[in-house]
C-alpha cells in the first residue's frame, strides 16, 4: 500500500522538543523527543543554550523522520514564545545564551518604564512585564560591545522560531510570523508591523529584526541532510505554541476558543478581524483558516492541574491524579465546599499577586472527595470567569471550547466545564495539538490539505454537551464568586 504524504512538525518547548511526522490522514507516522538543558545562572534568571536548542531539535526531528515510511514533504515549526536569541549574521554563532520567557532579570527595568505602560499596551496588546521579549533584548544589547555590533548590522535577533529557520536554511531566511512577533512587545498589532517608536524606546536597531510573514507560507527550505532526509524540504508553517494549539484545535473563527489544562491553564479566544478590548487580559495575534493574522484574547490561570498535584504531594489526599474523576463522581454536589487555588496568587481576570489559597465551606461532614471535587470545580469556575470577561471585552459570543492538556483526560471535569459555560466542550483524540497546529499550517500551504476544513476533517473530537441551565448551576457559580471575594479581601487586608 502506498504511504501517505507527511508533514514534519517541530514543536520546540521550554523543557524539550517533540517532533511529529503527521500523515495526510491525521495519524502520527513518527515521533521523536529530546530534553533541553535548563540554566539558572542567578536567582530569577532562566537561560537556554541556542545551540542546544538547535541540536536537540534536529535529533528529535531525525528520530521522527526515521520512523516514517517516507521523508516529509514540508516542515512546520512551533516554539516557546517570548524567548530571545541573538546571533552573529556572518558566523551564525549565538552572542549569548537565549533568555527564556520565564526570566525575571528585567523586572526593575519594567518598573522604571511603568509610566509608558499604557502606551506600550495600546500598541502591542501586552502588559509591561519581563515575560515579553523587548526588555530581554534591550538587556543583551547593553552588554559589552553587543549594542555597537548590532548598530553596525552584524547581529540578528529572533524568537526561537527565527533561530531555527536561520539554521535550517543555512542563513537564507531571517523571518518570523505574526503570532511570534506579537509576543515581543516590539510589534504593533494594529499596524501589523514592527513599531519604530518601541524599537527606539528599547534601543533596537531595525536591522536586527526578522521579516514578519503569515503563519502559513514560504519560509525557505531546510537542508534535508540535517533531518535525515534527502534534498531540500520546504518550510511552510510557523506559529507560537499557544496560537499553534488554537489552530490545531480548529479554532480559526471568531467565537471559538481553546483551553490547555496543564500545570496552569491557557485560554485563547479567536476574535476574528476585531481587535478586542484587552483590559485584564492580553490581546495577541492568532491565525485565521488560511494562516493569515487574526486577533485573539489570551489569559493565563496560574494554577489548574497543580492544585491536584498539591492535594497529592502536599496533603496526600490522593495517590495519583487519575483517581480524582471517580472521587468527584461519588458526590451529588460540592455541599458548599469551594477551593480557590491561589497558591501563587491569582492570575486572569483578577491579577492579585498577594492572594493565597482559600478553602471555604468545611464541615464535620467534609471528606477527601469534597476537596478533590472542589479542586476540579475550581478549574471550570476559573475558566468560566475568564470566558465571561473575554465575551464582555470582545463582544464576540463564545460558541465552543476545545480542550487539551493532561487534565482534559478527566471526563467528569469536561462535562462540568460544559455545564458551567453553557456551551459545548470538545476534546480531541490526539492531544498534541501544538505540533498538529504547526503541521496543519504547513500542510495547507504545501497543498497536503486543500484547506483548513480538510485538515480539520482528519481530527476526531469527543463532544460534551452542556446540561440544561438550572438553579443549582447558578447557585454553584454564586458560591464560587463568594469564595473568590473572600480570597481577594484577605489579600487586601494583608496589605498586598
Amino acid at each position: 500500500m502506498r504511504s501517505t504524504p507527511c508533514i514534519l512538525a517541530i514543536d520546540e518547548g521550554t523543557t524539550g522538543v517533540t517532533a511529529l511526522m503527521v500523515a495526510a490522514d491525521g495519524s502520527i507516522a513518527g515521533r521523536g523527543y529530546r530534553e533541553i538543558a535548563q540554566h539558572f545562572p542567578r536567582p530569577g534568571w532562566v537561560e537556554h543554550d541556542p545551540m542546544d536548542i538547535l541540536d536537540r531539535s534536529l535529533e528529535a526531528a531525525r528520530e521522527a523522520v526515521a520512523h516514517a515510511a517516507r521523508p516529509p514533504v514540508a516542515i512546520g515549526i512551533t516554539n516557546q514564545r517570548e524567548t530571545v536569541v541573538l546571533w552573529d549574521r556572518a558566523s551564525g554563532t549565538p552572542v549569548a545564551n537565549a533568555i527564556v520567557w520565564q526570566d525575571r532579570r528585567t523586572a526593575a527595568r519594567c518598573a522604571e518604564l511603568a509610566p509608558k505602560g499604557a502606551e506600550i499596551s495600546a500598541r502591542t496588546g501586552l502588559v509591561l512585564d519581563p515575560y515579553f521579549s523587548a526588555t530581554k533584548l534591550e538587556w543583551l544589547l547593553r552588554q559589552r560591545d553587543v549594542g555597537e555590533r548590532a548598530a553596525r548590522g552584524e547581529l540578528a535577533f529572533g524568537t526561537v522560531d527565527a533561530w531555527l529557520l536561520w539554521k535550517l536554511t543555512g542563513g537564507k531566511t531571517h523571518a518570523t510570523d505574526h503570532t511570534n512577533a506579537s509576543r515581543t512587545m516590539l510589534y504593533d498589532i494594529g499596524a501589523r508591523a514592527w513599531s519604530p517608536e518601541l524599537c527606539a524606546l528599547f534601543g533596537v536597531p531595525a536591522s536586527l529584526l526578522p521579516e514578519v510573514r503569515a503563519s502559513a507560507g514560504d519560509f525557505g527550505a531546510a537542508d534535508g541532510a540535517l533531518l535525515g532526509a534527502p534534498g531540500r524540504i520546504p518550510i511552510r508553517g510557523v506559529a507560537g505554541d499557544q496560537q499553534a494549539a488554537l489552530f490545531g484545535q480548529g479554532c480559526w473563527r471568531a467565537g471559538e476558543g481553546k483551553n490547555t489544562y496543564g500545570t496552569g491553564a491557557f485560554l485563547l479566544l479567536n476574535t476574528g478581524n476585531t481587535r478586542p478590548d484587552s483590559r485584564g487580559l492580553l490581546a495577541t495575534i492568532a491565525c485565521d483558516a488560511s494562516g493569515a493574522p487574526a486577533f485573539a484574547l489570551e489569559a493565563s490561570i496560574f494554577i489548574a492541574g497543580a492544585a491536584v498535584q498539591w492535594l497529592r504531594d502536599g496533603l496526600g489526599i490522593v495517590g495519583k491524579a487519575s483517581e480524582t474523576e471517580a472521587m468527584a463522581r461519588s458526590l451529588d454536589s460540592n455541599d458548599g465546599v469551594y477551593f480557590v487555588p491561589a497558591l501563587v496568587g491569582l492570575g486572569a481576570p483578577h491579577w492579585e499577586p498577594g492572594a493565597r489559597g482559600t478553602i471555604v465551606g468545611l464541615t464535620r461532614g467534609t471528606t477527601r472527595a469534597h476537596l478533590v471535587r472542589a479542586a476540579l470545580e475550581a478549574m471550570a469556575f476559573g475558566t468560566a470567569d475568564v470566558v465571561g470577561v473575554m465575551q464582555e471585552r470582545s463582544g464576540v459570543p463564545f460558541r465552543m471550547l476545545r480542550v487539551d492538556g493532561g487534565v482534559a483526560a478527566n471526563a467528569w471535569l469536561m462535562q462540568f466545564q460544559a455545564d458551567v459555560l453553557g456551551v459545548p466542550v470538545e476534546r480531541p483524540d490526539i492531544v498534541e495539538t501544538t505540533g498538529l497546529g504547526a503541521a496543519g499550517l504547513a500542510g495547507i500551504a504545501a497543498g497536503v490539505w486543500p484547506d483548513a476544513n480538510a485538515f480539520l476533517a482528519t481530527r476526531r473530537f469527543e463532544r460534551f454537551e452542556p446540561a440544561a441551565r438550572s438553579d443549582a448551576a447558578g447557585d454553584a457559580r454564586a458560591g464560587w464568586a463568594r469564595a473568590v471575594r473572600a480570597t481577594l479581601a484577605w489579600a487586601r487586608d494583608r496589605g498586598t
